[in-house]
């Protein structure tokens, strides 16, 4: 009788230990090259904020360990000074870390979590990139110190470059997102996308993990975000609308039934938008004759301002403006959360586009209109 109570303690400490340990996770570590440094910090990150949640001394000889317990799989940093490493932790990992912090390229070991493994190699795609364009940019400063004011001329040089980069760097994450959709670092990954140049390829992914991460606070945002976008997202049916014309009269969407149209959300006072407004003009006068055409959807508040800026602008289509800046009917009914913004929508009133400016706008138009 006693053996076979000690075997039933024996298993119940057992059991006792597993669903302990699972009430945690824990992460070894060793840093070497630390110099001064007498603190590690934890972070705990999402969509919306990232917060210190423990912090250890570190060990002469360069070790720490955290032992911390999450509601649901999450993305954690550990900050070591100046240097920032980022893992996915969940309970029950045991995860080991190592990094030297003189590393030119901030490399660092990570084991015992495959979803930090995972956002280790986008993290190398993302640094790439960053170390491409920051390199750029001091290229650009340098040659703009030297002749010692603002040039059209080099901005012609080098934005070609910029967006070049920022257009490869968004491919490599959409296909770092395609094969690890069933991994938070895919998510992650995702989240630094462009959400208006790249929004219809997010409300596919959000579709894709519906029934993932149902636990993870930042996962269920996004996937609300999206369903609230959906509607109004390439491919949907354009809501249909009546807003007040500057002349007065009602101008109703119905009305281009048939034609090609672009919704164009902007205002006097926002700079982007008259920064783009001479290249909305050119495509205009371009392409209208073909059968392009152009609402524009005011988010002013005063007449006067609104008037003399499409005067100003040579603006020379129909404009519309319940003078209520975000707080439109329009604005509501399309989720205009920042301007410039556009909706082109085909002849059968569906959306076959949205927020492209610039060259992107010509090159949408002459495929369109070819």
């Amino acid at each position: 009788m006693k053996r076979s109570l000690l075997i039933i303690c024996a298993l119940f400490g057992v059991l006792f230990f597993s669903c302990k340990k699972k009430e945690a996770f824990t992460i070894k570590g060793t840093l070497s090259n630390a110099g001064s440094l007498k603190k590690v910090y934890l972070l705990e990150a999402d969509s919306t904020a990232i917060n210190v949640v423990d912090s250890t001394a570190l060990g002469s000889d360069g070790s720490f360990q955290f032992k911390h317990s999450t509601p649901f799989a999450n993305l954690y940093k550990l900050r070591a000074g100046g240097s920032v490493f980022d893992l996915v932790a969940k309970n029950g990992d045991d995860i080991s870390f190592n990094a030297s912090l003189t590393a030119a390229d901030h490399s660092y070991q990570i084991a015992g979590s495959e979803d930090s493994e995972k956002i280790k190699d986008f993290n190398k795609v993302a640094s790439y990139y960053g170390d491409k364009n920051n390199k750029l940019a001091d290229e650009y400063q340098t040659k703009l110190q030297k002749i010692g004011h603002e040039s059209d001329s080099l901005m012609k040089v080098y934005m070609p470059e910029f967006e070049r980069n920022l257009g490869e760097y968004s491919q490599k994450v959409l296909n770092f997102v395609n094969e690890n959709k069933n991994s938070l670092a895919g998510f992650y990954a995702a989240t630094s996308l462009d959400q208006y140049k790249y929004e219809q390829q997010l409300v596919a992914y959000a579709d894709q993990i519906k029934d993932n991460f149902k636990d993870n606070p930042a996962v269920q945002r996004f996937k609300r975000q999206m369903e609230a976008i959906k509607p109004i997202s390439v491919g949907h049916k354009a809501p249909d609308f009546t807003v007040q014309g500057i002349n007065g009269k009602p101008i109703k969407l119905s009305d281009y039934k048939g034609k090609y149209v672009m919704l164009d959300f902007w205002a006097s006072w926002c700079g982007p938008c008259r920064q783009e407004n001479p290249n909305v003009v050119k495509q205009y006068h371009k392409f209208n004759s073909k059968g392009f055409n152009i609402l524009g959807i005011s988010l002013d508040t005063e007449k006067k301002d609104w008037q003399q800026a499409i005067k100003s602008d040579g603006l020379a289509w129909a404009h519309g403006s319940d003078l209520k800046k975000f707080d439109g009917p329009v604005e509501l009914a399309y989720h205009i959360e920042a301007i410039p913004s556009n909706f082109i929508i085909d002849p059968n009133g569906i959306i076959v586009a949205k927020n492209v400016t610039g060259a992107d706008l010509e090159d949408f138009l002459n495929k369109t209109f070819k």
